[in-house]
C-alpha cells in the first residue's frame, strides 16, 4: 500500500523500537519522514537504512524535553521537506521501581518526556498541521489504563496523555486535525526491556498476557498507520489499546 505518498511525518523516539516501526512504515508507505531521537548515531543509521531502502529520510538529535529542541526538530521538517502532515509523539522513559524509591527528580523527568514533551510538539507542530488539516498520534501504553505497582510516574503520565489527547481532540476536531493515541502493551523493545530488568520479568509478561507472548514492534505501527491514515478519517479522541488483550 502507498497511503502516504506526498505526506510529511514527524516521528519521535524514532532511532530504535515501536518508533522506528513507524517510521519504516511509514516511509515505506510513501511518506518523508523525519526522525527525532536523542540517540545520535543509533537514530542517524535509522534514517540512513530508510533511505537505502528506498525512502526519504532525515534525522534530528533533539532531546524532547527541551523546548528549543522541540522548535528546532520542527523547524528542520519543514525546511527539508516542506511541509508537516502527521506528527507521531512516541518518545518515552520509564522504569520499574519500589514508590518509596521513586525520587522528585525521576518523576520531573519522566513528566518532562512522556507528557510535557507531547505538549510542545502539538503545540509548536500545530501552525504546520492546521495548514495541511494534519493529524497527531500520542503513544500513551497499557499503563495509562490499569494501575501497575512500582510504575506510579509512568502510569500518572501516560493516562495523562490520554485526556491531553482527548481535549485536544475535541478543540481541533472542528478544524479537521484528528488526534488520537495508542495504548500499547508489553513490546518487545529495548524500552521494555530496561523497565523490566530480567529475562525472568519477560517471561512473567509473556504468562499474563491472554495472546501469551509480547507484542511486536510492527504490530504497533500497524495500528499507528490506521491510525494516520484516511482509512481512519472519522476518528478522533481515540485512546486504541494494542495490548494482546491485557486490559480487556
Amino acid at each position: 500500500m502507498r497511503r502516504f505518498v506526498g505526506r510529511v511525518a514527524l516521528v519521535t523516539g524514532a532511532a530504535a523500537g515501536i518508533g522506528r516501526a513507524i517510521a519504516e512504515r511509514l516511509a515505506a508507505e510513501g511518506a518523508a519522514v523525519v526522525l527525532g531521537d536523542r540517540e545520535d548515531d543509533v537514530g542517524a543509521a535509522t534514517a540512513g537504512a530508510i533511505r537505502a531502502a528506498g525512502g526519504r529520510a532525515h534525522f534530528v538529535c533533539v532531546d524532547v524535553a527541551r523546548e528549543a529542541d522541540v522548535v528546532r526538530m520542527i523547524a528542520a521538517t519543514v525546511e527539508v521537506f516542506g511541509r508537516l502532515d502527521l506528527l507521531v509523539n512516541n518518545a518515552g522513559i520509564g522504569g520499574f521501581s519500589a514508590f518509596e524509591a521513586l525520587t522528585p527528580e525521576r518523576w520531573d523527568e519522566i513528566f518532562a518526556v512522556d507528557l510535557r514533551a507531547v505538549y510542545l510538539a502539538c503545540r509548536h507542530a500545530l501552525p504546520h498541521l492546521r495548514r495541511s488539516r494534519g493529524a497527531i498520534l500520542n503513544l500513551a501504553s497499557q499503563s495509562g489504563l490499569q494501575g501497575q505497582a512500582n510504575n506510579e510516574a509512568y502510569c500518572a503520565a501516560k493516562a495523562a496523555v490520554i485526556l491531553f489527547t482527548r481535549s485536544l481532540a475535541r478543540e481541533l476536531g472542528p478544524e479537521g486535525i484528528r488526534v488520537n493515541c495508542l495504548c500499547p502493551g508489553g513490546t518487545d523493545t529495548a524500552l521494555l526491556r530496561a523497565f523490566v530488568g530480567s529475562e525472568q520479568a519477560r517471561d512473567a509478561l509473556h504468562a499474563r498476557s491472554p495472546m501469551g507472548r509480547l507484542a511486536r514492534p510492527e504490530e504497533i505501527a500497524a495500528a499507528a498507520l490506521f491510525m494516520l491514515s484516511e482509512a481512519a478519517a472519522f476518528v478522533t479522541g481515540v485512546a486504541l489499546p494494542v495490548d494482546g488483550g491485557a486490559t480487556a
